[in-house]
């Protein structure tokens, strides 16, 4: 059975596997909605580019990769665990230090901590993550991805320098946030 899902009113192509209990996305159409860039498929051919994993056996399964929900979940995943990477090689060591610098993120992107995120949303010992909405993951996706990036290019040194780079790579999701919310209206 194919159909067709919205996603902030963007249609995204699917198709749900019978056998294997699973909807499968397109990459493309996911893609699209994800990052907005002017050709999709340019962007997918960077992506594999600079990931061999994803590039191995590309369109020799079927003519349209198909995304899964595990798929999008391993992306969060592999974003999280770049920027503690990049964190670890610039000094900061202390799991203490990696709770303090992901609260920078947080609050810059959403004005509260996790902490005070999860008491808004009434949760005690779930995880945050697991209780946000596609919104909210995405601007915490681009909080982490923007911080990495910064990292890389301002190579700070230990935790105090990290510090002020996550509160640069969290205001950049947090001005799309507000971006996103002035365009819809919303206060």
């Amino acid at each position: 059975m194919s159909n067709i899902k919205l996603f902030e009113s963007t249609q995204i192509r699917t198709v749900w596997n019978e056998t294997e209990q699973k909807w499968y996305f397109v990459v493309a159409d996911v893609v699209q909605v994800l990052t907005e860039p002017p050709n999709p498929g340019d962007y997918i051919k960077k992506m594999r580019k600079r990931d061999e994993e994803l590039s191995k056996g590309w369109g020799q399964i079927v003519p349209t990769f198909w995304w899964t929900p595990q798929a999008v979940s391993k992306n969060l995943i592999a974003i999280r665990e770049e920027l503690t990477d990049q964190w670890k090689n610039r000094g900061v060591k202390a799991q203490r230090e990696y709770s303090i610098l992901t609260a920078e993120i947080s609050k810059a992107t959403f004005g509260l901590t996790p902490s005070e995120y999860k008491k808004v949303k009434g949760l005690k010992s779930q995880n945050l993550r697991d209780h946000m909405n596609d919104l909210e993951l995405i601007f915490s996706m681009l909080g982490e991805a923007s911080t990495t990036a910064i990292v890389r290019t301002q190579n700070p040194k230990g935790f105090v320098e990290n510090q002020k780079v996550a509160r640069q790579g969290g205001a950049v999701a947090g001005k799309a946030r507000k971006d996103l919310k002035q365009r819809q209206g919303k206060k």
